[in-house]
């Protein structure tokens, strides 16, 4: 089990994990955070959430300049005045495109964030009107609700896929992105900067919820699978063997599955 003395970087999921699924509260999280802040161990946001969205909430709860990962593995931000990390291929615009094309021309039915305001997207999610602007600062992902039959979905996945597109489930929503983007690429890619920044041989522990998370957990050394509120099963790999499944939901699983594997606490 790693220690808060460990080269440990802990990776997690946002909405359902770190933050509660309703009311967006992290603080039955507080103690662990502040555990890991005095111990000078990263907390590296993986989310669904955009970049925009993650520098508010890295403000709100002190962690301005840390690694994140956004748009579920899209973008990767490493250095806090870099660019993002070369793990995009195609850029929202060029989706937004292809995924206007195929409604006109197949009759898709589905309602992306492009397509509403903030005010629809604050409905949705129960977002404030100031942070659904910032959900809709996308970079390489497109949000989406799925008004439309699960043999429609096999077909509009396969009309993606012939564009390199792919897509994922999140708690709320469906996203498309890259095909080669995804949570789990992203972390490899994160943990690699680590060990080429010190040389030292750093170790990953990862918390998810949903079904986007998967990848991510499957790339860490140690995976906590936070009790959801997903149809979808959260299974990883039979690799992976440090999982440990909470029974909590949010924060409180979020605490739970720290207490579990990070010893001297």
């Amino acid at each position: 089990m790693p220690s808060l003395q460990d080269p440990l970087v802990v990776i997690t999921d946002l909405d359902g994990s770190l933050l509660d699924h309703h009311t967006y509260s992290w603080q039955p999280a507080e103690h662990w955070l502040e555990m890991l802040k005095a111990n000078h161990i990263p907390l590296v946001f993986c989310s669904s959430k955009t970049a925009a969205e993650i520098e508010q909430l890295q403000i709100s709860m002190g962690l301005s300049g840390s690694p994140f990962i956004a748009e579920n593995g899209a973008v990767l931000r490493f250095h806090p005045d870099a660019q993002p990390d070369n793990i995009m291929e195609q850029r929202y615009g060029a989706i937004r495109a292809l995924l206007e094309r195929l409604r006109e021309e197949k009759g898709f039915k589905f309602f992306g964030f492009g397509d509403v305001d903030e005010k629809v997207i604050g409905e949705w999610t129960g977002l404030s009107a100031q942070d659904a602007v910032l959900a809709q600062r996308r970079e390489a992902s497109e949000a989406f609700i799925w008004r439309d039959s699960d043999e429609r979905m096999a077909e509009f996945a396969a009309c993606l896929a012939a564009a390199d597109l792919a897509i994922t489930q999140g708690g709320r929503f469906y996203h498309i992105m890259s095909k080669n983007s995804s949570k789990g690429a992203a972390v490899q890619r994160l943990m690699e900067l680590y060990r080429q920044r010190d040389g030292r041989q750093w170790l990953s522990l990862g918390l998810g919820d949903g079904p986007n998370d998967i990848p991510m957990l499957n790339a860490v050394d140690y995976a906590v699978i936070i009790r959801g509120y997903s149809k979808t099963p959260v299974d990883v790999s039979a690799q992976q063997h440090y999982v440990y499944r909470t029974s909590a939901f949010g924060p409180e699983g979020w605490s739970e599955g720290m207490e579990h594997f990070i010893t001297s606490a």
